[in-house]
């Protein structure tokens, strides 16, 4: 018996496209490639919460017309690669999300960059934004779609756990972020979780699953703990 094991084989594997639709469309969001039309109605979502900048490479901006030559140039990269968050009730644009570290050749996309204004934070529209993005990067054959964190990032940590990402573990200094060390957290869905992912997002984006008030009757949290507990067993197993 051999002591030096290997990978089971990954049989019939292709590469899946790269990720590009020009929408990306649900019952409560409108996820849009990023433009040079978003900059106004998104700097007016931001302005005033330079806190939503913290843990982000860039910003804040002082200035429409420094966010504005900022964001020119974002939406023209393919990686990463930015959609524009429209809430459905409002109509108003109120944050945006990309893709990137896009790898095909190994089925591995990453949903980050994401800037959430608080117009847009603790809706129905942030968590089907992030649903959508999960559901393209699977459907198109991904095998694995990563967040990643500054490690201090608290609310981003608890954003992943409900998310339904599993913990895998901090990288120490594993870059530097306008000057400050910054440690970073990997989480992780892999695709052989999306069937029981999807039917919680399912479950928890439904309708029926708000009162009158809005009010949540079911917590995605609750619906995805059982899931993220399983990864994070095999992590430690592993």
């Amino acid at each position: 018996m051999s002591d030096r094991p290997v990978g089971p084989p990954v049989k019939e594997w292709q590469a899946p496209p790269r990720p590009g639709p020009a929408r990306i469309e649900g019952r409560y969001t409108l996820l849009e490639r990023l433009s040079p039309d978003h900059a106004a109605p998104l700097f007016a979502a931001y302005e005033g919460h330079d806190w939503v900048w913290d843990y982000m490479p860039v910003g804040p901006f002082a200035s429409l017309e420094a966010f504005q030559d900022w964001l020119v140039q974002a939406a023209t990269r393919d990686d990463p690669m930015f959609y524009a968050i429209r809430d459905g009730d409002s109509g108003a644009w109120v944050g945006f999300a990309s893709f990137l570290r896009i790898d095909p050749a190994v089925g591995s996309i990453e949903v980050g960059f994401i800037a959430m204004s608080p117009a847009l934070q603790r809706t129905r529209a942030a968590t089907e934004a992030i649903y959508l993005m999960m559901q393209w990067a699977f459907d198109a054959g991904y095998r694995r779609f990563e967040w990643k964190c500054d490690a201090l990032n608290a609310p981003s940590r608890r954003a992943a756990r409900r998310f339904g990402f599993a913990f895998e573990g901090v990288f120490r200094q594993a870059t530097i972020v306008k000057g400050r060390n910054r440690d970073t957290a990997w989480f992780a869905v892999i695709d052989r979780d999306w069937p029981q992912l999807r039917a919680a997002y399912e479950t928890w984006l439904d309708p029926g699953n708000f009162d009158a008030g809005g009010a949540q009757m079911q917590s995605l949290s609750d619906l995805t703990a059982p899931l993220v507990a399983a990864g994070e067993a095999e992590v430690a197993g592993l």
